[in-house]
């Protein structure tokens, strides 16, 4: 029988499971086994595999992470990796391998693809920066985490009458700060995109005290930066891909406005909380979606593309344009939250 491999790549995702499912479900009715490759592309390299039949993707839809486990190996970085990972791609007999993930296990992918390997992509971060495609699965799972988190911060803050600080995830794009501070009625937005002004966080506080308002939300996203252009890190150590650790802007935020305002500030940090859990039915059902396009492009040989949203239609995608950029906020997007600044 024909064989196509599937591996997760890069942070763990609500709705890995539902593409995982979906992709192994369609292979298996057009007559394909189906390899799940453990661990990202650390799999790849180790030949740490697992059958996926129908009775292992069976219940996983609702459950959050990703039955294949993963990791941000990169085959690139560590001399002799890829040449395992192209001799294990052959061993395991393949004739495609279905990545999912974001920028940097897509962009892995597309390598892979450029030296002759069948490859198919599926567009996966909760940060929803992957280019050519409208949303990413596990963005509105996020999205709907931090919104619920700034509903139950501001019962708190009114009745303390203080100023609450949450700190999102979003390295270079502001996603969810901005669509989860909409939602949400923050009071002050900050995202990558923008520098943060401290003196115009502290004014637009001060006029709303000066109004009668006793507390504040102020959402800021962890890859946000000052304007003097440093950014907030937890650690110097970079990853296999060269990206740094965030965390901290919040802190830091929360400690300023307290020390030029002299209102009472407090700092809640979301962190992984936003990525775990249940996948809500939009991420299950893009998911799903994403899962039956990647297999698709398998079946008609159509390598080297990923699945994208494009308006309410799944569509394909080169890889490389995908992995060429970032999508970051949408400024007409932004511009409508500030009507909403204090």
């Amino acid at each position: 029988m024909k064989k196509v491999g599937i591996l997760t790549g890069g942070g763990d995702c609500p709705g890995l499971n539902a593409v995982i499912r979906a992709a192994v479900r369609y292979a298996i009715q057009e007559g394909y086994e189906v390899t799940g490759i453990k661990n990202g592309w650390k799999g790849l390299v180790e030949n740490d595999t697992m059958e996926l039949s129908l009775q292992s993707v069976s219940d996983i839809l609702p459950k959050g992470g990703t039955i294949l486990g993963t990791s941000r190996t990169n085959i690139y970085k560590k001399e002799g990796d890829l040449k395992k990972a192209k001799e294990n791609f052959k061993k395991m007999g393949l004739e495609a391998l279905i990545a999912i993930g974001g920028e940097d296990t897509l962009g892995i992918a597309h390598k892979l693809y450029k030296e002759g390997f069948n490859v198919v992509g599926a567009p996966k971060t909760i940060d929803n920066d992957l280019n050519c495609t409208d949303v990413t699965f596990g963005f509105d799972t996020a999205l709907n985490v931090a919104t619920e988190a700034i509903d139950r911060l501001h019962t708190t803050a009114e009745s303390h009458h203080r100023i609450m600080v949450v700190e999102v995830m979003g390295r270079h794009a502001g996603w969810i700060a901005l669509e989860s501070g909409i939602a949400g009625g923050a009071d002050i937005i900050l995202i990558p995109e923008v520098p943060i002004d401290i003196e115009d966080v502290c004014n637009i506080i001060k006029k709303r005290h000066t109004r009668g308002k006793t507390f504040s939300i102020v959402v800021v996203a962890e890859g946000a930066q000052f304007k003097e252009g440093t950014m907030v890190l937890q650690e110097e150590k970079l990853d296999a891909f060269g990206h740094v650790r965030l965390g901290g802007i919040g802190q830091r935020i929360a400690e300023e406005v307290e020390k030029r305002t002299g209102y009472e500030t407090r700092v809640t940090v979301l962190g992984y909380v936003q990525r775990g859990g249940t996948p809500t039915a939009f991420d299950r059902v893009l998911g799903t979606r994403f899962g039956i396009k990647a297999m698709e492009l398998v079946l008609k040989k159509d390598f080297g593309k990923m699945a994208s949203l494009q308006g309410n239609k799944i569509v394909a995608v080169p890889l490389e344009a995908a992995v060429s950029e970032l999508k970051t906020v949408d400024m007409e997007l932004y511009n409508i939250a500030k009507i909403f600044f204090g």
